[in-house]
């Protein structure tokens, strides 16, 4: 019997475009994904055995709400692992599961990859061999595949970047309305943008990339936030544009949703005005949470390895003419 334990990091878009339609109906994107410190704890106890067991129980405040069979995604990548190295084993999945479903912040891709690299690691295996698996359990659990923080994305979302990004890095504030928004409906209102539209933002999504590499301030990127998905939620969505007009009480200027939504977030410079904002935006129908960027304890950052401080470290950071 060997055990591992993971944390599951969410995440959160700073930029997304959309670029094109394939004629499987999957929508083609130019994305900037950012790993938080918000996440689920997830423990993986593996035996070897005659027969296949998987069980898993869910705990936390968001676990209540999910099918702790084998249609959860935890599930299904346990599964897919044991069926891709051919092996059998009883396999034990405890998931304390805390981010919000249907929020925009990638919880159940990420558990779904951190099943398949606890699971790498109790069996020896290299987590590389399985980026194709981790693709047909959903567009962006590859992404939680990789240690990196910032990682660009194209395709459908399973091509990615990984981008240095050595800090200061602001605060988040993240406000999630208590509403999932289905991401079928979201690409269904969609109205496509132009072609000049496209390439304009693919540029800007290039920018924002050269500034976090240089460590430049917020204030030099955050015109530069941008979520086309925004004009298929925020009219149709009351609870999100709430979150917004909110917001924009605050005089709080780089503010973006993640992903098709729900979650709206903030980012905030000092973490006494993170704070300050936290107040002004909680109230019963909304829950709002107070983070950093995460950084995983095997993550080359210029000496930084502390997962759970976002901000990183300047030093020896680069001279960019942008």
């Amino acid at each position: 019997m060997t055990t591992r334990t993971r944390f599951c990091p969410a995440k959160v878009n700073l930029f997304l475009e959309v670029t094109g339609k394939r004629p499987n109906g999957y929508h083609e994107l130019a994305t900037l994904f950012a790993k938080i410190n918000i996440g689920d704890t997830l423990t993986v106890t593996a035996t070897p055995a005659q027969d296949t067991v998987i069980q898993l129980t869910l705990t936390g405040p968001v676990g209540k709400l999910l099918k702790a069979d084998e249609s959860n995604l935890v599930c299904r990548a346990a599964r897919g692992f044991l069926d891709y190295y051919k092996l059998q084993a009883h396999i034990q999945l405890k998931l304390d599961k805390h981010t919000p479903t249907g929020a925009g912040l990638g919880g159940g891709s990420s558990d779904a990859a951190n099943t398949l690299l606890a699971l790498c690691d109790i069996f020896n295996k290299d987590k590389n061999d399985l980026l194709p698996l981790a693709a047909t359990l959903g567009a962006d659990v590859p992404l939680f595949m990789y240690e990196d923080t910032f990682l660009k994305g194209e395709g459908i979302g399973e091509k990615l970047t990984p981008v240095p990004a050595p800090g200061p890095l602001p605060y988040l504030v993240l406000t999630y309305p208590n509403t999932i928004v289905p991401t079928k409906g979201v690409f269904a209102r969609l109205q496509f943008p132009s072609k000049e539209s496209i390439l304009t933002n693919v540029a800007n999504l290039d920018k924002l990339i050269k500034y976090l590499r240089c460590a430049s301030p917020l204030n030099d990127w955050k015109k530069l936030l941008f979520n086309r998905l925004e004009e298929s939620v925020v009219p149709f969505t009351n609870s999100v544009r709430n979150v917004l007009l909110d917001l924009e009480k605050t005089n709080t200027d780089a503010v973006l949703m993640s992903g098709s939504g729900s979650t709206v977030f903030a980012l905030v410079e000092t973490e006494k005005d993170a704070k300050i904002l936290v107040s002004k935006l909680q109230n019963e129908e909304r829950t709002v949470f107070f983070t950093t960027f995460y950084r995983s304890l095997t993550y080359e950052n210029n000496g930084n390895k502390d997962p759970s401080y976002g901000r990183g470290s300047p030093e020896g950071v680069c001279k960019c003419d942008i």
